[in-house]
């Protein structure tokens, strides 16, 4: 295995997440299990590959300050990471540069190394210059998102969004008490900080490996409690988790039901489904079963077709997941302002497939990670529309900005038919 420094590997996944091929997680965490660095190395590696992603905008900005003529993608990429260090992280000088110009080539060193040393002696009106751009720059987030936060929110309440999402994504874990007690987890992780409106949940300073690995906790941010303990799913009884991947919702469920009951859980992907069964697996969920199934293909689902067959019904559906858009660095660069009303169709379509498998009396709850009207409230009521027999009940939105945890949305219906 060949030695690569932490800004080396930081580069390497700098260049490889501009050809927008694949996430920005999936590109690190291949890069670092395929490393020999030590964990506080692997943790500067990640600091600088989100932080340059969290703030491209600014760095970019930086760089047209700096450079008014063509610029080649791999200098503009080592000038990200020697700026973002300078500018962001306040890194030492000799550090910033030095470490950062011996990653460059011998034909761009000395371009490399010129604007960086300007940068450094320029840093104070460079930043003030910056202090005077707009929020999409100082932000680093794109315009239509920031406009239509402002329209959805306001102004103040947009840049609080945008100031949230720059900043590093503090570490949940939910309890399983399937396996252990919330007393006893706080025992064994004396540093952990007990959330009073969350119970189960506790914040940790990093991830517990070992209580992760045999299932005694589950990463996940408490928002995702909300759609859970709307459903309120009870022993004995069938619920169906229509789109359970990776499995956080699925495996609180199966603790609420105590591990009593049926518990289908359905994915349309084969991978993620593997990725479900494994986490629900190590969380200790006994009453699950495991079906591959695209609601958006008019399939039957095995053993049930279309009559009604359960008692409660989780639908948390893909989104645009900008509620969670801090812990997904790279999202705002992939948005698009066409996807909200794409995905809404997606998310209606999935729901119109599952609400018949609903028995009289039962509740369904449909939840995003969503802060956007089209996919939350706006499809909450073209069901309540569609199909009268089924009475919206609750709804329940967190926004990072009033409840400071991620953003998400759940409604609550119950079939009166």
């Amino acid at each position: 295995m060949a030695h690569r420094s932490a800004r080396e590997l930081a580069l390497a996944a700098l260049r490889e997440w501009r050809t927008r091929e694949n996430f920005a997680d999936s590109i690190l965490a291949r890069l670092l299990e395929s490393s020999d660095l030590t964990g506080a190395d692997r943790a500067f590696t990640t600091e600088l590959f989100y932080g340059i992603l969290r703030h491209l905008s600014l760095v970019d900005f930086w760089i047209g300050s700096l450079r008014a003529g063509w610029l080649d993608d791999n200098s503009r990429d080592l000038l990200r990471l020697g700026l973002y260090q300078l500018f962001l992280l306040e890194t030492p000088e000799h550090a910033a540069v030095n470490e950062t110009v011996k990653l460059a080539g011998a034909k761009a060193r000395p371009l490399v190394n010129g604007i960086l040393r300007n940068a450094a002696r320029g840093r104070a009106g460079l930043l003030e210059k910056a202090s005077r751009q707009s929020l999409s720059i100082r932000s680093s987030h794109p315009q239509f998102l920031i406009d239509r936060w402002t329209q959805n929110f306001d102004a103040e309440k947009a840049e609080a969004l945008c100031l949230w999402n720059n900043r590093p994504a503090p570490i949940y874990a939910r309890i399983n008490r399937l396996k252990i007690s919330a007393e006893e987890f706080r025992v064994q992780h004396s540093d952990a900080e007990v959330l009073a409106q969350h119970e189960n949940f506790a914040r940790v300073k990093s991830v517990p490996i070992g209580s992760l690995a045999d299932g005694r906790c589950y990463i996940q941010d408490p928002s995702t409690a909300a759609a859970c303990l709307l459903l309120d799913p009870k022993p004995g009884e069938a619920v169906l988790d229509a789109c359970a991947a990776p499995g956080g919702k699925t495996g609180y469920l199966a603790e609420l039901m105590q591990n009593q009951g049926s518990l289908t859980a359905c994915d349309r992907d084969e991978s993620r489904l593997a990725t479900l069964r494994h986490n629900l697996e190590r969380l200790g969920v006994r009453i699950a079963r495991f079906i591959r199934q695209d609601w958006t293909r008019d399939e039957r689902l095995p053993d049930t077709g279309t009559v009604s067959a359960y008692d409660r019904i989780l639908v948390d559906a893909p989104c645009s997941n900008t509620g969670v858009m801090r812990r997904r660095v790279d999202l705002r660069w992939r948005l698009n302002p066409r996807e909200f009303s794409a995905l809404r169709e997606e998310q209606l379509r999935i729901l119109r497939a599952t609400i018949p498998l609903l028995k009289p009396g039962g509740v369904l709850v449909y939840s995003t990670c969503s802060i956007e009207p089209e996919e939350n409230e706006d499809v909450a009521n073209t069901i309540v529309r569609e199909f009268p027999f089924l009475q919206l009940v609750a709804q329940v939105s967190s926004f990072p900005f009033r409840e400071e945890f991620d953003g998400a949305f759940a409604a609550k219906f119950l079939r009166i038919t």
